[in-house]
């Protein structure tokens, strides 16, 4: 067996573990507590207080103009220096979930613009309240025209996962990281570790595409191309 698939064979068990226990749950807790930071926000935003909406769009515009390397750096490495002290995985949650709240925020909110004023007219008419018309009317509408976008950023948070490594959390990428120090082999682990990611993000995909469709199917959106 040649010496680099035989590098490549012995690490890809490391390499799997460390994607399964640090890199798939960082993934889908920080999708998920940032989707629900994202809607908070994109409601703020659109039906809140004028205070309310100007804090919703500052740290939409603060979180969108700094690099998100520059924010885990900030919440693990600056904030000790003001007391606080995070472990390096709830960091990297509180730093993608951050992220993602504030791109999603303008996802959920351009897709509930979207929504015809007449939808809320009709929910209304029939004896809704403005929570009714909200969950029962306008956010199942605004869901389905969301699936596209949100995808995306889910399978692009997959990738962005690997800045994690920065800050010292023990995902898929900083694990290449150690065996590389260990057999100073960059070019086979990094490609490993790249194809690693090219592999979850191409099941993703496929996943994203019969969603797309089963919404087309019984959402009344286009449907997606074969």
């Amino acid at each position: 067996m040649p010496h680099w698939l035989q590098l490549m064979a012995e690490s890809l068990g490391p390499l799997l573990w460390a994607g399964l226990i640090f890199t798939i749950p960082l993934t889908l807790l920080s999708f998920t507590f940032g989707l629900i930071l994202g809607l908070i926000t994109a409601i703020a935003r659109l039906f809140g207080a004028a205070p309310l909406a100007a804090i919703a769009r500052f740290y939409v515009w603060v979180i969108r103009g700094t690099p998100l390397l520059v924010q885990l750096f900030v919440i693990f490495y600056g904030l000790p220096s003001v007391g606080i002290l995070l472990d390096a995985f709830p960091a990297a949650l509180i730093g993608f979930t951050l992220n993602i709240g504030a791109y999603s925020s303008e996802i959920i909110r351009a897709v509930i613009s979207s929504v015809p004023k007449g939808q809320w007219e009709a929910a209304y008419s029939i004896g809704m309240s403005w929570r009714q018309a909200m969950t029962r009317t306008i956010l199942p509408q605004a869901g389905r025209v969301a699936v596209p976008p949100l995808s995306n950023t889910f399978i692009s948070l997959v990738k962005d996962t690997s800045l994690a490594a920065a800050i010292t959390v023990p995902e898929l990428f900083q694990a290449a990281q150690r065996i590389v120090a260990t057999t100073y082999e960059p070019l086979i682990l990094y490609i490993e570790a790249a194809f690693i990611y090219l592999a979850l993000s191409s099941v993703l995909s496929a996943l994203q595409v019969r969603l797309e469709r089963r919404f087309a199917r019984y959402g009344g959106m286009l449907e997606a191309n074969a």
